[in-house]
């Protein structure tokens, strides 16, 4: 593209905002153009704005710019959403009705049923919803959501399961890191040497939205999965990397050999379009006794990657294993910027 695209972040100042610019600041498609914070961020350069968490440094154009407010005048068509959800509710609507495309990391619309709910490897065709939203036939613009952090890594170890064997029952506990509940999100003292087994919603998120993501588009609407699925979900003391202990029970018998080609040939829509954030292996199994780690393998395939390991019998249901995934990349971020360069890829974006 001779052109980038200018995009906007909402919520530009939190880790999720900052994971966004740290991924488009070499973005071949993107370019970011606006930011937008909270009241108190307004009119401050990012640089003084945000207390940057990440490991590489602010991108200097980034860091000088100021921060606008979060209204949709002078705001880009196409809009990164990182906010909490009860603001989200309010902000997203209101940019959408503007005109605007916004691919968001909230959970304020994502069962809504127009309302697309995707991974692209998993259910690229869901983003037909689009066409029918209210603010699409208005002004043109829409909402496109990504799952949540543990949903989403989840979903993707399930997805090759279910297409070559069918899903009757999946059973999950996770183990989450605390970057999942953002900065400064569980005090030390709180989480240091302790595990709380307890995430607000994050439970109900999980076993709908594993539901929608593998359910079946039928005209205008999703009709979710119809397995049964119960998720427990705790906060551990780790940095970044969402690790889950998941059980299954399939519709056919499976060999432990054809789950696990399953899973390692297992390519989409973005490795066939070539999607500049899809990773080359959606999903890679890992045949050591001991892994996968969050903090060995977390960063597979730019953080895009999910790592799948200790497969073996289930003595309740049929099969029982391990998934990892980067919750701030893969789980947030990483999952919004995807679903726009297929967005683009589909012509959503012009």
């Amino acid at each position: 593209m001779s052109t980038k695209i200018p995009v906007g972040i909402l919520g530009a100042t939190g880790v999720v905002g900052q994971r966004f610019i740290q991924m488009l600041e070499r973005h071949p498609w993107f370019e970011v153009a606006w930011l937008a914070a909270s009241d108190r961020s307004e009119g401050k350069s990012y640089a003084e704005a945000a207390r940057w968490r990440l490991k590489t440094f602010i991108p200097t154009a980034v860091a000088a710019m100021r921060v606008s407010p979060a209204i949709p005048d002078g705001a880009p068509r196409v809009i990164f959403a990182a906010l909490d959800a009860d603001i989200a509710a309010e902000l997203e609507p209101r940019f959408a009705d503007a005109g605007c495309a916004v691919v968001s990391n909230s959970s304020a619309l994502r069962m809504q049923q127009d309302v697309p709910l995707v991974i692209p490897e998993v259910n690229a065709d869901h983003i037909k919803l689009i066409d029918g939203q209210a603010w699409r036939k208005k002004s043109g613009g829409y909402v496109v959501t990504n799952p949540n952090c543990s949903a989403i890594g989840l979903v993707l170890a399930l997805a090759p399961l279910s297409q070559r064997f069918g899903l009757e029952t999946v059973m999950a506990v996770t183990m989450q890191a605390v970057s999942g509940a953002g900065y400064p999100g569980v005090a030390s003292l709180d989480i240091l040497g302790n595990v709380i087994p307890y995430i607000a919603k994050e439970e109900e998120k999980m076993e709908e939205e594993t539901r929608k993501l593998l359910g079946q588009m039928n005209g205008t609407k999703v009709v979710p999965a119809t397995f049964a699925m119960s998720a427990q979900c705790n906060r551990v003391a780790v940095e970044d990397g969402h690790t889950e202990s998941v059980s299954i029970r399939l519709k056919s018998k499976a060999k432990p050999e054809e789950m696990i080609a399953a899973w390692n040939n297992f390519r989409a829509e973005p490795q066939e379009l070539q999607l500049p954030s899809a990773p080359k292996n959606p999903i890679v199994y890992f045949g050591a006794p001991d892994r996968p780690q969050p903090r060995f393998d977390i960063d597979l395939g730019a953080g895009m990657t999910t790592a799948v390991g200790r497969l073996r019998p289930c003595g309740v249901l049929d099969w029982k294993f391990t998934v990892l995934s980067h919750n701030t990349i893969r789980g947030a971020a990483g999952a919004a910027v995807l679903n726009a360069e297929l967005l683009k890829a589909k012509g959503y974006l012009g």
